[in-house]
């Protein structure tokens, strides 16, 4: 799927819109007036919430959107507007009415983690007029190319039965897939959809609490739903477990998570529906546009709050080779990456080595280190380096090889070179100063031991960390062995 492609594709979405704000601070002391934290410090930031978020994503992968929803005559509308302005999206289809207020969800965060959430809405149904109109808009974007349907149910009000069964007759009579994020017990609202993106709770919820731990689990009560309601296919949405993709018939798909790391699933849901519907209106078959939604699902939940995929991020290496972690020789990109990770309240692991022949020890050790931190930056002994404090006979692997090799271990996010210049970097104090981790890993051996950075990283508040060790396994152990020594 090339971003011309997608950038083609057309996409109507209907569903209650609201406005996400984070109001994040430090929360260091408790209040004397009751047992609960004092916020302070404090910065707040607004984002496209609910349908909005949809929205966001498909403007993210360049589609063009139509959308249908509803706000209040008040100034949080006004910043709806000029935030869909600012991602080139038309506003048109939001519908003001008079007797509710814009939603907005207020959450208060001490870093990154939820204290409170406030919610100003009002989720009565909205009127026979309101309705009439959102269904005139869903048509006439329909009429406008349109060649996918998405319902954003929060249960809001926006999409009352009327409503919902409107603009599904209006995009099954044009032969257009609808796709809906689903809300409630009762799916059978949905009768005609084309497909429904259920979390595992809304799938229990929506069967009865029929089992779905596992793939068979899911299957069973998929096609339970596919035949009670009148849909024609389920996506479940299984967090770590990945999605599955299950029809009333054939072979079902069960695609495993990517996510490198979960840090927050706020909004996945959005991106896997906007991500499918835009590669069927681009033209894919369903099972490719479940990969592309995987594959983005896995980058999203990587991020702090509500956040769209990224064109960008989908055509990156590190997403499109199934996460392959980047290799910097230029330790100022290196640099840029972990400020980027420390801005989202990432903890930044650091080890370092030649890793020449790579063995189990290695990748249990790294798996250990990972363990310690949300993203691990490993440092790469050059060539020279290795040559310097080994032997002239040494490496075995090149830099490159080691550095790809490196790169496609899952506990890996970031590999950086190093040794190049001086012989003093032999030793990683340099580029520990330059990546100021927050834990820094070396093996067990190093018990008793001096271990280069470890003042700086502790001086700085870090903490360092000695990993178990496999025994009798070695880079020198194995090269023994191959000369017939061991």
């Amino acid at each position: 799927m090339t971003r011309n492609s997608l950038q083609n594709a057309v996409v109507a979405v209907i569903g209650d819109i609201m406005l996400d704000r984070y109001v994040t601070g430090d929360a260091v002391r408790l209040s004397p007036e009751a047992p609960v934290p004092v916020l302070s410090n404090t910065t707040t930031r607004a984002v496209l919430g609910g349908a909005g978020n949809v929205l966001a994503n498909l403007r993210g992968l360049g589609v063009r959107v139509h959308l249908a929803g509803v706000v209040g005559d008040d100034a949080d509308a006004g910043a709806l507007r000029a935030m869909m302005a600012d991602i080139g999206a038309d506003a048109a289809g939001l519908l003001v009415a008079t007797d509710r207020p814009t939603i907005v969800k207020t959450r208060f965060m001490a870093g990154n983690h939820h204290l409170l959430r406030l919610d100003a809405e009002d989720a009565r149904p909205v009127g026979d007029d309101v309705a009439a109109r959102l269904i005139a808009q869903v048509q006439a974007a329909l009429n406008d190319g349109a060649r996918a349907l998405i319902l954003s149910d929060y249960g809001k009000g926006t999409l009352t039965p009327a409503v919902i069964a409107g603009v599904i007759d209006a995009a099954r009579a044009k032969n257009i897939p609808v796709l809906v994020d689903p809300k409630g017990r009762d799916y059978s609202i949905y009768r005609g959809a084309s497909i429904v993106t259920p979390n595992r709770k809304e799938l229990a919820e929506a069967t009865n609490n029929l089992p779905n731990a596992t793939d068979s689990d899911i299957v069973v009560a998929a096609r339970h739903l596919i035949k009670t309601s009148g849909i024609d296919c389920v996506i479940a949405t299984r967090s770590q477990d990945g999605m599955s993709v299950v029809r009333a018939d054939g072979t079902p798909l069960h695609l495993r998570a990517q996510a490198r790391a979960v840090f927050d699933v706020s909004g996945a849901g959005d991106t896997v529906i906007a991500t499918i519907a835009a590669g069927l209106a681009a033209g894919m078959d369903l099972n490719d546009a479940a990969h592309l939604a995987n594959r983005a699902a896995g980058i999203v939940v990587g991020k702090v709050g509500t956040a769209p995929i990224l064109m960008d991020e989908l055509e990156s290496a590190d997403a499109i080779s199934d996460m392959i972690a980047p290799v910097c020789d230029n330790w100022d990109d290196a640099a840029k990456i972990v400020e980027g990770w420390r801005a989202q309240g990432l903890k930044i692991g650091f080890t370092n080595g030649a890793f020449d022949i790579l063995h189990p020890g290695h990748v249990t050790y790294l798996a250990q280190a990972r363990s310690r931190c949300d993203r691990l930056v490993v440092a790469l002994n050059c060539d020279e380096s290795i040559r310097r404090y080994k032997s002239k006979d040494r490496p075995i692997n090149d830099e490159d090889s080691r550095a790809q090799v490196l790169a496609a271990l899952g506990a890996v996010d970031l590999v950086v070179i190093f040794g190049r210049t001086k012989e003093e970097d032999d030793k990683a104090e340099l580029i520990i100063r330059r990546i100021n981790p927050d834990v820094l890993v070396k093996g067990a051996d190093y018990e008793g031991k001096h271990v280069d950075g470890a003042d700086y990283v502790q001086s700085r508040g870090g903490v360092v960390w000695l990993a178990p060790v496999v025994a009798g396994k070695s880079t020198t152990a194995i090269v023994k062995k191959l000369q017939g020594q061991g």
